[in-house]
């Protein structure tokens, strides 16, 4: 059991990016540069450690995602859709929307798999077990990926080959795993860690397979693996470097460092934290069928 009311590994975590407005999600393109939400609809970009603001929706964005063509994905609860950023044109677009008649309901966080296809959670309503994943494959409108999901399912990963979505739940909190099938629909729902409590918000998948965690309540990044279990990597109950801390992805050549947004505060950290993450699923835009 984690005893998360000690301080641990608070050394390996500083401050950036002080000013950005409680970002939820954050994304790093290929060309390593580092981009943030804000909670009225913003998109930072971070120039040496500073935010820049290069659009603005009205909205609420959450979870981010990039191409490889460095354009940035944003989901924006508020407008219920998804924005695209173009940092060539200096533009944004609404790239993605519900089916007509059946609108997301509380649109949270995307990711693309190696085929191009964008799995996006939609969360639901806190408690009420409605949540659900959707999918938009390349060239197809967006579908209902799995109902399965349910339980507030929060932010997702695509495993390096591409045939699991790691989803985390957060109320109640669990770690879940749900098959991608060759020919794209999805398998069943396997709960691989029952967090009780806890409310993780972020997930990515390590170098060596295992999944790090980032996790809302309490101030924790942690990694889960079926041989050892939950391990925490930070821990910061006083939520000075860590507040509310909900997704984060890997940075730098050896994908070793971690850049955590934390909804909290108005800032973004940098940590080093002895893991190394894999590398994320860029489409191309071939692959994502523009």
């Amino acid at each position: 059991m984690i005893d998360t009311t000690k301080k641990l590994n608070l050394d390996k975590v500083e401050i950036i990016a002080g000013g950005v407005d409680h970002s939820e999600g954050v994304t790093v393109t290929p060309n390593q540069t580092i981009y943030c939400g804000g909670e009225a609809g913003q998109i930072y970009r971070i120039d040496n450690d500073a935010p820049v603001e290069v659009a603005n929706v009205k909205g609420f964005m959450l979870g981010l995602a990039s191409d490889a063509e460095n354009r940035v994905y944003a989901v924006d609860n508020a407008n219920k859709c998804v924005w695209r950023y173009d940092p060539v044109k200096n533009a944004t677009e609404k790239w993605l929307e519900g089916p007509k008649g059946n609108p997301f309901n509380v649109p949270n966080h995307g990711v693309f798999g190696p085929d191009g296809s964008y799995y996006l959670s939609d969360s639901g309503d806190w408690a009420k077990a409605d949540g659900k994943v959707w999918v938009k494959r390349p060239g197809k409108p967006v579908e209902i990926f799995t109902n399965e999901s349910r339980n507030f399912p929060n932010g997702n990963a695509v495993s390096k080959d591409g045939t699991k979505l790691y989803v985390v739940e957060s109320e109640p909190g669990a770690i879940c795993e749900i098959e991608i099938k060759p020919d794209g629909t999805a398998g069943a729902r396997k709960v691989l860690a029952d967090l009780g409590l806890l409310v993780p918000d972020g997930i990515r998948v390590a170098a060596d397979d295992s999944l790090i965690v980032s996790f809302y309540a309490p101030n924790l990044v942690a990694r889960w693996s079926p041989a050892g279990g939950l391990e925490a990597l930070a821990n910061d109950p006083q939520a000075v470097f860590l507040a509310a801390p909900t997704n984060f992805e890997f940075f730098g050549e050896n994908l070793d460092v971690m850049i955590i947004s934390s909804l909290a505060r108005w800032q973004l950290s940098r940590a080093k934290l002895g893991v190394k993450g894999s590398k994320p699923h860029y489409p191309d835009k071939k692959a994502i069928g523009d």
